[in-house]
């Protein structure tokens, strides 16, 4: 998938990184820890989580089936709601590492499959164990490679890992509790990237244990990532953006601007004729202010917070719009604050439904209409900001502002 000039939006190319036969790619590593004196780190790309969404995060008022007000916000939106720390983060530059950790194939082996795990006793050199049969594996040694990086990512938090991924789940209600399973594999993928340009980066499927070795159904296939590419890691969704890519997406200062410049508009409740206000990222995720826009999802009015027009026959959550009558979801409105799924730097114009996240027209109908990867065989197109799985016709809405009245 490619974010842009793709002539086939909606159809985007994945990589299940559970199979083996599916690849992409991509290259990690920390920006100063590429960063020579008096040199600017050769970056190869970024890698960004989709509606990610931590363990222990609090369910949406659609998921609870109820509204009942303002309350805090759930989902990063741009950051981990504990906070970027480490190697577990919601968004990671991608740089040419001091020295080539890289590997290349160099002896391969054909044995009978009961005699894999005494070929392994090595812990370390790399292999790969390729199972064709019963009684018939191949191993591939692999050997230093001085013209790539290598770097893993996957749940494990061992040293091994450079890029430690959580799952996600729609809108913001992560697995809770002893008996939640993870479906993503402790070493997901190995990627490699070539130190030289074009700086190609290739994935593959599944990364080296704490043994060095990895075990694996069939051999791999073409496995080169474009800008825009989509890595399902099959509980979680990687999105690869390359340095041309990220040109054409906003800054944070613009972000910034805009939030500003819609403030400056001073958008009122066409009923409370009081003044709405995006709220600024600084002031944190909490439960939205009194200043905060709420909007009807299904016609796109904003207003200001009320407590009348609902709908409880038509279901829990729906309110009546009273300038339309339209009866759905009423939600308050939060900036896409990750500049890195943005298409282009254009106006807040649209939010998506339900969850009410909002960005340029370009970016909200170009999500609406990618569907992304949802367990091991279903597609469905969702919120790129908190994962939420878009409704309705068309998965967003344009936002209907009332000007001040003076």
């Amino acid at each position: 998938m490619v974010l842009e000039g793709n002539p086939e939006v909606g159809s985007p190319r994945t990589s299940d990184l559970q199979h083996p036969e599916n690849q992409g790619s991509c290259v990690l590593s920390s920006p100063s820890e590429d960063a020579q004196p008096g040199e600017e780190p050769i970056k190869y790309g970024e890698l960004i989580v989709l509606g990610c969404c931590e363990e222990g995060g609090e369910e949406t008022e659609a998921q609870r089936g109820e509204v009942t007000g303002p309350r805090a916000h759930s989902c990063y939106n741009g950051c981990l709601a504990s906070g970027d720390k480490g190697r577990r983060r919601s968004r990671l530059a991608l740089s040419r590492r001091p020295h080539a950790n890289g590997v290349k194939p160099d002896v391969m082996h054909h044995i009978s499959t009961p005699l894999v795990s005494k070929a392994l006793s090595n812990r370390g050199q790399h292999s790969i164990s390729y199972t064709l049969s019963r009684s018939h594996s191949v191993i591939v040694e692999y050997t230093h490679d001085s013209d790539t990086d290598m770097f893993q990512i996957g749940r494990s938090t061992e040293n091994m890992i450079d890029f430690v991924v959580t799952d996600t789940s729609p809108g913001g209600g992560a697995a809770e509790g002893p008996s939640a399973q993870s479906t993503i594999s402790r070493y997901a993928c190995r990627i490699l990237c070539d130190r030289r340009p074009p700086y190609t980066a290739r994935i593959y499927a599944a990364g080296f244990d704490a043994s060095s070795n990895i075990f694996l159904g069939v051999e791999n296939e073409s496995n080169v990532l474009q800008d825009g590419s989509l890595i399902d890691l099959c509980g979680a969704t990687l999105l690869w953006r390359t340095p041309a890519g990220l040109l054409r997406a906003p800054t944070l200062k613009q972000l910034e601007a805009q939030r500003q410049e819609a403030n400056a508009a001073r958008p009122q409740c066409p009923v409370g004729l009081s003044t709405l206000a995006f709220p600024s990222p600084a002031r944190g995720r909490t439960a939205p202010d009194k200043q905060q826009p709420w909007v009807y999802v299904r016609c796109g009015h904003v207003h200001g917070y009320h407590g009348w027009g609902c709908r409880r026959e038509r279901g829990p959550q729906e309110r009546e719009c009273p300038l339309c009558r339209l009866v759905g979801p009423y939600v308050p409105l939060w900036l896409g604050q990750e500049a890195g799924l943005c298409l282009d730097p254009g106006p807040p114009s649209h939010a998506f439904a339900p969850c009410g996240h909002v960005c340029s027209e370009k970016t909200a109908r170009y999500w609406a209409q990618t569907p992304l990867p949802h367990g091991t065989h279903a597609f469905h197109a969702a919120c790129p900001f908190c994962g939420a799985w878009l409704t309705g016709e068309h998965g967003c809405v344009r936002l209907i502002f009332q000007g001040p009245l003076d």
